[in-house]
């Protein structure tokens, strides 16, 4: 019977419009008296650490503006060295480690959906069998800009349409497949220090809505499907702002090359954007 409520709960919230209409929400201008003490209440619900911020919560002009803010100077410290690969976002590790030759990566144990699924093109997800991957999951309390896990340069971004499932732990044990599914960005970094790099941006139930820094794709808007390149690479630094999430949201990280190692966290961990992840061999 729970197994029932739960699936049901999950398809009813997936479906585009209703994120939109949550992004509606978020966007509304309140009176201060009012904002400012719901945004009081959910740092209090979530635990949500208000001294990392620019901004007291009396200077947000909406909800989702506190939701996507920007922390203060020096509150996420970059890793620094050679070879070194960066969280890119504050998260929980779900899952970290090699990616098969067959391209199959597990989303929970038991199931597993395909790289080529996941970035939208087999002869992008070639590069990536036989290399690394970790699944990062941002919850409600958690700072929600994601930024280049190394240094390199943009290639190219696609931009891949689909439902919005919540991806928390109902969302992951229900859904098949479910970050192939799920509405999506996925940005290709070329490094000389690790080869080349695709950070997935997943969008989730709730607003639903992913902007990119270097450009002005906005998701959830009724967009098609495309794959852009730039005129001329997009140079970024390890740990330069690479988009934001407005609310839900998990981060798939591949990286191309087979001889990566840990420098520390393992699945369970939890991870704040800059911390040293991996390193080259």
């Amino acid at each position: 019977m729970r197994d029932t409520l739960e699936r049901a709960l999950v398809r009813a919230s997936s479906h585009p419009a209703t994120s939109r209409l949550a992004g509606k929400l978020a966007e509304l201008r309140l009176p201060r008296p009012l904002l400012a003490p719901a945004i009081a209440l959910y740092c209090r619900t979530f635990s949500v650490d208000r001294t990392e911020a620019e901004e007291t919560v009396s200077g947000y002009p909406t909800f989702n503006a506190f939701f996507t803010r920007h922390l203060r100077a020096g509150a996420r410290p970059v890793a620094a060295g050679p070879g070194i690969l960066v969280a890119p976002c504050d998260a929980r590790l779900h899952a970290c480690g090699p990616i098969p030759t067959n391209g199959l990566i597990e989303q929970v144990k038991g199931r597993t959906y395909s790289v080529e699924a996941l970035l939208g093109s087999s002869e992008d997800a070639a590069a990536f069998r036989g290399g690394f991957t970790a699944t990062l999951y941002l919850s409600p309390a958690m700072y929600h800009r994601v930024h280049a896990p190394i240094a390199g340069q943009v290639r190219a971004w696609r931009y891949i349409p689909g439902r919005l499932f919540p991806v928390n732990a109902m969302g992951v044990r229900h859904v098949d497949g479910l970050f192939a599914r799920n509405e999506r960005v996925v940005v290709f970094l070329d490094s000389k220090e690790a080869g080349p790099v695709a950070v997935v941006l997943v969008g989730a139930a709730n607003v639903g809505r992913i902007t990119l820094a270097f450009t002005d794709l906005v998701t959830n808007t009724r967009g098609a499907a495309g794959y852009f390149l730039p005129p001329h690479p997009i140079p970024l630094g390890r740990g330069d702002e690479l988009g934001v999430f407005n609310l839900g949201s998990t981060v798939v990280l591949l990286a191309a090359n087979p001889r990566l190692t840990s420098a520390g966290p393992v699945a369970g961990d939890l991870v704040r954007m800059g911390e040293a992840f991996w390193r080259t061999n």
